[in-house]
């Protein structure tokens, strides 16, 4: 009985052993992981960014005629603002 005993005592300090080794090599992995992650994140927004800049004018010209519209009446009314401000409080304002 008490051989039956040291060997269940040996299989659980093995067994204790293989999960504590499989806990620090899933750690490790997994901040590995989350690192790796987190620099192909940067990369990716980086990439994007770059894309984002060079395809912006191409994209304004693109939407141009639609949005020339809203641009013409946001200019009206600059203009109209612009030309109901009397001289004077325009002195002011620039002072």
């Amino acid at each position: 009985m008490f051989e039956v005993m040291i060997v269940l005592l040996m299989v659980a300090a093995l067994w204790l052993l293989v999960s504590i080794v499989g806990l620090v090599f899933k750690l490790f992995l997994g901040l590995l992981g989350g690192l790796l992650a987190l620099i192909g994140g940067l990369i990716g927004l980086t990439v994007i960014g770059v894309v984002g800049l060079a395809l912006a004018p191409l994209l304004l010209v693109a939407l141009l005629p639609f949005l020339l519209p809203a641009l013409l009446l946001a200019g009206l009314v600059a203009v109209i603002v612009h030309a109901s401000r009397s001289p004077a409080r325009r002195a002011q304002d620039a002072s």
